[in-house]
């Protein structure tokens, strides 16, 4: 990973934190991330969080007794993790916070974890050699029969992110690459790079799929984090102030979120493998 990469999130740890929490919308992500692990996950284990960043899913992994180890390339987000883990009062079960990138796990031997997340840090891969030795170190370090969960930004979630919120991206020549080829790179525009979105690969679907599947890990299932809620933040968060509405919304959101129709349409969406 670019050191774009590490300085951005650097510099957007507090915010990285409340990501996941800052609106309904926003927990929806969470939400059905979480459902999946539950859904996949051993009854107990030893847990790698790879990319995990300041650890939201470390600290609600370790609050369910799982015993975790987390990974991330960005300093100043381990300290937040470290501090958060603290605060949660999970600290026998946080086995070790590591600074380190997907790209290199040599760290850790072979078929070490009874699960592996790898929840973004994927999608600032721009280069394929680094998306392939990443998939290479994460299915290493699994053990066998051990699930694997991966998410990654969408490549047609930021073609209609680009359409409601930046359609002036779209004749932008600077953008030329990310429309043909997936590649946001951070250095090729205008402003300051430290403070735009860094360095970014935007993937589709059956490239994340086949991704796994060619280095061992039978697909169990994919979903859409946002489900039917996509890009619609506004509507969403207003229907959570109804808490039956909500409920029912989670409810049908849940059922859905899988169905490969809607799979490439969010902003995000998670891989669940299980390595053979």
């Amino acid at each position: 990973m670019s050191e774009v990469v590490r300085r951005y999130y650097d510099e957007n740890a507090e915010r990285e934190w409340n990501r996941l929490v800052r609106d309904a919308y926003h927990q929806l992500e969470f939400i059905v991330t979480m459902h999946f692990l539950d859904k996949y996950l051993p009854e107990k284990g030893l847990i790698l969080d790879a990319g995990g960043g300041p650890g939201r899913y470390t600290v609600e992994l370790a609050k369910k007794g799982y015993e975790v180890v987390l990974l991330d390339l960005s300093p100043k987000c381990l300290e937040i993790a470290a501090r958060e883990v603290e605060k949660a009062r999970v600290k026998g079960n946080v086995k070790k916070i590591v600074e380190g990138s997907v790209t290199d796990l040599s760290e850790f031997s072979d078929e070490s974890f009874d699960a592996v997340l790898c929840l973004g840090a994927l999608s600032h891969l721009i280069e394929r050699r680094d998306r392939e030795a990443a998939a290479s170190e994460l299915v290493r370090v699994a053990k066998k029969k051990a699930p694997i969960f991966v998410s990654v930004i969408s490549l047609y979630g930021v073609f209609r992110t680009v359409l409601q919120q930046f359609p002036y991206e779209l004749t932008d020549p600077s953008h030329e690459e990310m429309f043909l080829h997936g590649i946001h790179r951070a250095n090729s525009h205008k402003h300051d790079s430290a403070q735009s979105f860094p360095d970014a690969y935007f993937f589709h679907p059956t490239e994340l799929r086949e991704l796994f599947e060619n280095h061992g890990v039978k697909t169990l299932e994919m979903a859409t984090c946002e489900g039917l809620s996509s890009h619609l933040q506004e509507e969403t968060n207003r229907l959570y102030e109804d808490k039956e509405k909500w409920r029912r919304w989670l409810e049908i959101l849940l059922r859905t979120c899988n169905d490969p129709f809607i799979l490439g349409l969010g902003e995000h969406f998670l891989y669940v493998g299980i390595k053979t």
